[in-house]
């Protein structure tokens, strides 16, 4: 139940990191070299089959669980995310490739970005403008009530 409400709420990455958390690697600090860069020198080669040319942006290494895997993530020549590529770790063979961006583009509209450098300076001018709204209102709501108290009415009220 746990698993299953797990992989529901958080994703399969998350219940992957849950099922892996008690395995050890084989691969250790004191591994030689060759313990783990073949299999980069590898799993290299077989992404430029998939993807000649493309550049790489990251590359993230699991190497403990049931199923462990390299994977690299491509950008496009011009910037930009594109596409990752996953490996087994094992072998090197190659297992799927898909689509992925660094932020889902909702989370780039909310934040301005999507919009370029105007769309974020606006965003933050916006959170500014929220933020100066919320102090300006609590100190007119400050003065009002004290002038309430001091039973001061009218125009009074607002001009001491």
């Amino acid at each position: 139940g746990v698993l299953v409400a797990g992989t529901e709420f958080f994703g399969e990455d998350e219940a992957l990191r849950e099922a892996n958390r008690d395995l050890v690697s084989a691969v250790k600090t004191d591994s030689p070299p060759d313990a783990w860069t073949g299999l980069i020198t590898q799993v290299m080669a077989g992404a430029a089959k998939e993807a000649p040319g493309a550049p790489v942006d990251r590359i993230a290494i699991e190497l403990k669980g049931r199923e462990p895997v390299i994977t690299l993530y491509l950008g496009q020549p011009e910037g930009g995310e594109d596409k990752r590529l996953v490996f087994d770790a094992r072998t090197a063979k190659f297992l799927r490739s898909d689509s992925y961006a660094d932020k889902p583009f909702i989370n780039r509209v909310h934040s301005g970005e999507a919009f370029g450098d105007g769309g974020l300076v606006f965003a933050m001018v916006w959170g500014l403008a929220l933020f100066a709204l919320t102090v300006s209102g609590f100190a007119l709501y400050w003065r009002l009530a004290g002038a309430n108290r001091a039973g001061r009415t009218g125009l009074k009220r607002w001009f001491f």
